[in-house]
């Protein structure tokens, strides 16, 4: 007994090559997330300084960037699972090819949704807040940042492409600068230093499109002075027939779906938080700004457990795939364990920095603390959906993993406890944990099934 527990436990955690890789692409993932996640939250603390109103402004406006950033993301992510495949495989031609598709997506999202923000942004904002002042700020603000989303296109597409062919450090490195950048622009902008005016939200917002266009040039600067396989033609990326299209795009379609119907209960959620009250959406924004901070290590895991597993099943060793998995889910558990506690023990001190009223500070803490209680699962949740079964080329179970559990579960457990019982924000976030703790059990039993192993680079 004993034997057969030291080969299991060394077979999930003694392996050189596969930490080597894991670090390799994790954490520069991890870094690249922490440094964002940290300057999003000195982000918010300069918008918090102007005002409550200007925060909930901010973060409704940036509520239709996650809507449009979740496209982009399901289109880059179903690319990547190709990508990693065929990097498995050693298929250069075949990789350029399906950049060539994810760009196209990126480009063409990015101008609908840009147009909309121009035409319509006062309607845009109605939806999450009835606020006549916080309006006027959110549209101020997406009026300007809504130009951004055609270099984020640019910079998502590259900055996973990069990652699947294991050089996650240059996206790590790139955005450190253009997250710098846009701090320091922010601190200009929007507070009026270095001889500009104080600008507030428009400023926040001038801030992000030039960060934007810095790094979306940065990206395009390095694929074209090296020599890595991301360097292609116009001919070369637009080089697939009707069917390769097809069979590339059955296969995105199920993530973006997937991506949109979270990116959809995302805004559900804060559209109920906006309608308790502007205070309670003022410490959604704060504690979700926070959260993701300490989620920063599913984002590497996930990332790695893509690119990993879909190395392995390109190259056919369908054995190390399930190994890996176990050990993806395992270590993401764990860390999000450990994470879990640091929070809790540091949660007031974190929410010392932001200036707002005592109520949302209280609020605030609560669910900090709720957070911190669900972190181990929802960590391990974000590894094993977005990372390991699409590394595994599954990309239909997961969708209805997340349909149903958001859309049977949390929504409505949280419309509920909001319009129904009145409840407070706190106790509304709360409920809405439920659709954590289903997706936990849901998802493990796909995964111990072993049915989510899926060669994409036969199809094509």
């Amino acid at each position: 007994m004993e034997e057969n527990q030291t080969t299991f436990v060394g077979e999930l955690f003694y392996d050189k090559y596969f930490y080597n890789k894991l670090f390799k692409i994790a954490l520069p993932v991890i870094m690249q997330n922490f440094i964002a996640s940290s300057l999003n939250m000195v982000d918010t603390m300069m918008i918090g300084r102007v005002g409550e109103k200007e925060i909930a402004a901010v973060g409704i406006a940036n509520q239709y960037f996650l809507l449009f950033n979740l496209l982009v993301i399901g289109c880059v992510s179903g690319c990547s699972i190709f990508i990693s495949q065929f990097w498995g495989k050693k298929d250069n031609k075949n990789i350029r090819k399906v950049l060539g598709i994810g760009l196209n997506l990126g480009v063409i999202i990015s101008i609908i949704f840009t147009v909309i923000a121009l035409i319509i942004p006062e309607k845009i904002i109605l939806i999450f807040n009835k606020d006549p002042n916080v309006i006027v700020l959110g549209v101020k603000y997406l009026k300007i940042v809504s130009i951004s989303y055609l270099f984020t296109s640019i910079t998502f597409n590259y900055a996973i492409a990069l990652r699947c062919i294991e050089k996650a450090t240059i996206p790590m490195l790139i955005s450190l600068v253009a997250l710098i950048t846009n701090t320091v622009l922010n601190y200009t902008f929007i507070f009026g230093n270095f001889g500009c005016k104080a600008m507030g939200v428009e400023g926040a917002a001038l801030a992000t499109l030039i960060a934007r266009l810095i790094e979306s040039i940065m990206y395009v600067t390095y694929i074209w002075r090296t020599k890595t396989v991301l360097k292609a033609s116009l001919k070369e990326m637009f080089s697939f027939n009707k069917k390769f299209l097809l069979n590339t795009i059955k296969t995105i379609v199920p993530v973006v779906l997937n991506e949109t119907c979270w990116g959809l209960g995302m805004i559900v959620y804060s559209a109920i938080y906006g309608r308790i009250g502007t205070k309670a959406i003022a410490s959604a924004q704060i504690c979700t700004t926070v959260q993701n901070l300490f989620m920063v290590i599913s984002f590497g895991m996930a990332n790695a457990s893509t690119v990993m597993i879909g190395h392995v099943v390109g190259s056919g060793e369908e054995y190390k795939a399930k190994l890996y998995a176990k050990r993806f889910v395992i270590l993401g558990f764990l860390a999000g364990l450990i994470l879990g506690i640091i929070l809790a023990l540091t949660a007031k001190d974190i929410l010392s920095i932001f200036s707002v009223s005592k109520e949302v500070l209280s609020d605030s803490l609560k669910i900090l603390y709720i957070t911190a209680a669900m972190l181990a699962i929802r960590v391990f949740n974000v590894t094993l959906i977005v990372g390991v079964l699409r590394g595994g080329g599954d990309t239909k179970v997961p969708l209805a993993i997340e349909g149903f559990t958001m859309w049977c579960i949390g929504v409505p457990v949280s419309l509920i406890g909001a319009f129904v019982f009145k409840l407070p924000i706190y106790l509304v976030v709360a409920l809405s944990t439920a659709e954590e703790i289903t997706k936990f059990f849901i998802g493990t039993k796909r995964l111990v099934s072993n049915r989510w192993i899926r060669n994409l680079t036969y199809d094509v």
